[in-house]
């Protein structure tokens, strides 16, 4: 009987431990993220519907990290920064990709969001409709 119920009492603490371990996991972050220009008050500052994003997009298709000053791919479990971990004056002083200064959270993002929605309203025309590659997508008034 002892024994039973040490057994059973196992069998319980793992699964919980497995539960707590899955929600843990499952952590995709918050559902909106708000972003701000440092010292900047124009534009306004974007709203990005992060969890509508999820719904759509892998998240290697925005994520990716640094190693040696370079970026590198995402991969599953890499751990995710904020965009102005990397895309400031300190860690990327000068970088450009074309007319954008990739050491400014604008350049990352007009980089990587406008150039992706540019791209799918020329997929799709009727996102055009929508207005999905003008400013006030992300920059709400």
């Amino acid at each position: 009987m002892i024994r039973k119920a040490l057994a059973c009492g196992t069998a319980l603490a793992f699964l919980l431990c497995g539960l707590a371990f899955t929600s843990l996991a499952a952590d995709n972050g918050p559902e909106t993220i708000t972003m701000t220009a440092t010292g900047s008050d124009k534009p306004k500052p974007a709203t990005f519907p992060h969890k509508k994003h999820q719904e759509l997009l892998k998240c290697a298709d925005c994520h990716h990290g640094m190693q040696d000053g370079k970026q590198v791919a995402y991969t599953e479990g890499m751990k995710i920064e904020k965009c102005e971990a990397c895309h400031n004056p300190e860690k990327l002083a000068g970088k450009t990709k074309g007319a954008l200064k990739l050491d400014t959270l604008k350049g990352a993002g007009h980089g990587n969001c406008l150039e992706c929605h540019k791209e799918m309203v020329k997929k799709d025309p009727a996102l055009k409709e929508k207005k999905l590659d003008k400013c006030t997508t992300c920059h709400t008034k």
